[in-house]
């Protein structure tokens, strides 16, 4: 009889020293408790969804060891009646013992007949602490924490538990080791399997290639790719590919080598496209590049928001439109000999350099292949299909593509307007793009003609829309509400220059003038400026009203005392002493100068003209003064310590002084961010918007 329990291994020993009789009965227990999947026929769970419970097996070894003791003594008292017929006796007694225990249904379970075959592979079980776990779950931790071990001893003894689905979505032993990232395991599985084993997807449609792809391990791609080199092309048709996988998640490595691991021409379209596209977003230029040079003609193609449609309107971008989009990517059109070689011997550390010359070489690319292949109005119908593309480049100030673009075709800076006559000049000012704008310098006498444009809906001219208030994340460039009110200004003044007189007191729908809109959208931003720069005023005012208190006090005690007959310092001959006095008297005078700038700025008049220089530079003289003043107390102090140990050979005094550098640097970096945007912005017009950027 079978006995269905794994631990009769563990009592074998136990049974053979208290049943030496027994010892042939038992050695066809232990042959037995050998567990196989079973058949499918006799409507019994698979193996791997069978879970024996211990404690069912202890009550069925107290059976067993029962059955045995009454075999036995059965046995023993046939055999000293007749020896001949003893083998009958005892086949008669175990006949009995199953019908006896068959009655007695209360004390135990009928233990399960063993209905799998002796051929059936033997199925590795882990030990828990309340009972057996399933082969699928033994599996699936070995994949998952990389346990080879274990999982070769299953794989050893059912080589179908290579493939077998170990997860309810269905995922194999190398799809689990994949996602764990366990690279030894899955080399090691990967030589166990065939070509076609790496093919099998789960319930989503995904091959391990795919989730290798997502997670970036090259390794482990290389390892698959090596045993099949057609598993970068296997996925499903609504599924994407592992490289665009790799791209999306911007795994750079991963990307390249399943790149060109991947037959592109057994691509369609769609996935060709969306290849592309995917890596202009990712900012793989080097891989773009490669796509445009295998299929030039995708410089043209349009990505549909249907994949698979055929004939629909519902286009999405091209190439060329989400380039337009890059904010700073778009680069000079060669690097520096200087730049290549470092980049070639310190393994690409100037790798943003190249791709934005990479990124370069792609606009240019695309634009000449359009330029060549299309007609004046298909191109001006490209530019603006699904959005106007030169618009676009000017709203995110992306200058380096519009030169590129205007170099070749110059009508395009006047030509293309959308439907309210803006320009991309236009453009820039509603999206106070000072480096788009600063195009319109280079164009001449033609500047005024641009600037003449105006929305005849609204009546918008150009320094209307200067008028207007910007956008928030336009104003923030700029710390402080005073500094944000100085830059509106400036666009303000700067684009009347350019506009033509009649324009000036053009009113809009509104019944507007350019000067009645600003000052109407800029009332709150004037007010929260005046309040801030009254907070900051107030705040330095305080810390040079302490520096002026310590240096004043410290000039009537000087170091080392005066002299009781004349009153002269007795350490007037030291240079320390010339260093002490000299940077004392600056410290005064600078916080001094501090706090009446501060007074200044509190009884200002605060009008919108104030905020264009006055201002401004009261505040930046304010903030210098401070720092200046602060350094030269330093340094007072640290020549107090020398002149106070000036007859020691200690080094304490210089270990002080360098230590009390720091509070003073760290105030000033703090702080000096926004001095240099006052500086900045003071200068702005000359040194911005005037510069010249090689468009001809």
């Amino acid at each position: 009889m079978a006995i269905k329990e794994s631990s009769i291994n563990d009592l074998s020993q136990e049974d053979d020293d208290t049943n030496s009789s027994s010892s042939g009965s038992q050695s066809r227990g232990k042959s037995e408790a050998n567990y196989s999947f079973p058949d499918q026929d006799n409507n019994t769970p698979p193996a791997e969804d069978v879970f024996i419970n211990i404690n069912e097996g202890e009550e069925e070894e107290e059976g067993e060891e029962e059955e045995i003791s009454k075999n036995d003594s059965t046995s023993k008292k046939e055999e000293s009646k007749n020896d001949s017929t003893s083998e009958k006796e005892e086949s008669k007694n175990d006949s009995s013992s199953e019908i006896e225990e068959s009655k007695n249904e209360g004390v135990e379970a009928e233990p399960i007949p063993n209905t799998v075959p002796e051929n059936e592979p033997f199925i590795v079980h882990s030990r828990m602490k309340n009972g057996y776990v399933p082969p699928k779950v033994v599996l699936y931790q070995a994949a998952i924490n990389g346990d080879w071990r274990t999982a070769k001893s299953i794989f050893d003894a059912d080589p179908s538990a290579i493939t077998m689905k170990i997860t309810v979505s269905e995922d194999t032993p190398l799809h689990i080791a994949v996602f764990a990232n366990r690279i030894s395991f899955v080399e090691n599985l990967v030589e166990l399997s065939s070509s076609s084993d790496l093919e099998i997807k789960n319930e989503n449609g995904y091959t391990a290639l795919l989730l290798a792809a997502s997670s970036g391990v090259v390794k482990i791609a290389e390892v698959m790719v090596k045993k099949n080199p057609h598993l970068p092309n296997v996925y499903d048709a609504m599924k994407p590919s592992p490289v665009l996988v790799a791209v999306s998640h911007k795994h750079k490595d991963m990307a390249s080598f399943l790149f060109y691991n991947t037959n592109f021409e057994a691509l369609n379209s769609y996935e060709q496209i969306e290849l592309l596209i995917a890596t202009i977003s990712s900012d793989y230029y080097d891989i773009t590049l490669d796509i445009l040079l295998k299929k030039p003609e995708l410089a043209t193609a349009r990505l549909c928001l249907e994949q698979g449609c055929k004939g629909c309107q519902n286009w999405s971008d091209t190439a060329l439109h989400v380039l337009s989009r890059k904010q700073s990517v778009i680069g000079s059109s060669s690097d520096s000999p200087w730049k290549r070689h470092v980049n070639s011997r310190f393994n690409r550390i100037y790798r943003k350099a190249l791709m934005e010359t990479l990124a370069h070489q792609v606009v240019e690319h695309i634009w000449n292949f359009l330029v060549q292949n299309l007609s004046p109005k298909e191109l001006f119908d490209f530019i603006k299909t699904p959005s106007n593309l030169l618009h676009d480049a000017a709203k995110v100030g992306n200058v380096e593509f519009l030169k590129i673009l205007i170099r070749s075709n110059p009508d395009l800076l006047w030509k293309i307007v959308n439907d309210q006559d803006k320009s991309i000049i236009h453009v820039a000012v509603e999206n106070r793009q000072e480096r788009v704008f600063s195009l319109i310098y280079e164009l001449g006498g033609m500047k005024f003609c641009i600037a003449n444009y105006h929305d005849r809906t609204n009546k918008y001219n150009i320094l209307h829309l200067a008028g207007k208030l910007a956008s928030q994340n336009h104003l923030n460039r700029v710390a402080g509400a005073a500094l944000q009110m100085q830059r509106e200004l400036l666009w303000f003044k700067e684009v009347e220059k350019i506009s033509v007189p009649m324009h000036h007191e053009m009113r809009c729908a509104d019944g507007l003038t350019p000067r009645e809109i600003f000052t109407k959208e800029h009332r709150q931003l004037q007010k929260d400026g005046e309040e801030w720069m009254k907070k900051t005023a107030s705040s330095c005012m305080v810390a040079a009203t302490l520096v002026a208190t310590i240096v004043f006090a410290a000039a009537f005690t000087v170091p080392g005392g005066n002299d009781d007959k004349d009153g002269i310092p007795i350490l007037e001959q030291n240079k320390a002493f010339t260093v002490f006095i000299i940077s004392d008297a600056a410290a005064l005078v600078t916080s001094i100068t501090s706090i009446l700038v501060s007074l200044s700025i509190f009884t200002s008049r605060y009008a919108a003209e104030d905020f264009l220089v006055t201002l401004p530079w009261k505040l930046a003289l304010e903030l210098a003064s401070l720092f200046v003043s602060i350094g030269f107390m330093t340094i007072s102090f640290c020549a107090t310590l020398f002149l106070v140990y000036h007859k020691t050979e200690t080094k304490l005094p210089l270990v002080i002084a360098v230590v009390t550098i720091f509070p003073s640097v760290y105030f000033s970096l703090l702080h000096f961010e926004l001095f240099t945007d006052i500086i900045r912005l003071v200068s702005w017009s000359n040194f911005s918007l005037k510069k010249s950027l090689g468009l001809f």
